[in-house]
């Protein structure tokens, strides 16, 4: 039986750099995954996708992988964003996607431990991390504790 493990998530937008940093190394985040389908608008700010690796590894000294997979696809997304579908549905697509492309087979329970699931979204409700970060707890009981940064 393994101890339980945090699995982390934490939002780009409506954050200073001070902040998100801050928040990461306080909670012991040992890497960062980014789930972004995008990430390169001016918009990202600090966040973007070229720019995040060189910070974090220089202010909190942590890896970052992108992991676009775990991203919903872009046309779930937009609908989404567009209200052509509500949370519900969005929900049930995303988590079909994931099914679909073996997600819970293909990540490994040991590497997700202290791994910190990253975002645009400035708070975890009707985000697509809170989801994944839900799916994996789910996919491996008694294994992870979900906290939101």
């Amino acid at each position: 039986m393994h101890s339980l493990s945090p699995l982390f998530t934490i939002g780009t937008s409506g954050t200073s750099a001070q902040s998100f940093f801050e928040r990461l190394q306080g909670a012991g985040v040992r890497r960062v995954w980014d789930t972004r389908l995008w990430g390169t608008s001016q918009l990202a700010g600090f966040a973007k996708k070229a720019d995040l690796p060189f910070l974090l590894r220089a202010v909190a000294d942590m890896p970052y992988e992108a992991y676009p997979e775990l991203a919903p696809s872009a046309d779930i997304l937009k609908a989404f964003k567009n209200k052509a579908t509500d949370w519900q549905e969005y929900t049930r697509r995303y988590l079909a996607l994931l099914d679909a492309r073996h997600i819970a087979q293909r990540l490994d329970p040991d590497a997700l431990a202290g791994t910190c699931l990253l975002c645009a979204c400035a708070l975890p409700h009707n985000c697509h991390r809170s989801l994944l970060a839900h799916y994996i707890e789910r996919a491996w009981p008694q294994r992870f504790t979900v906290q939101h940064l």
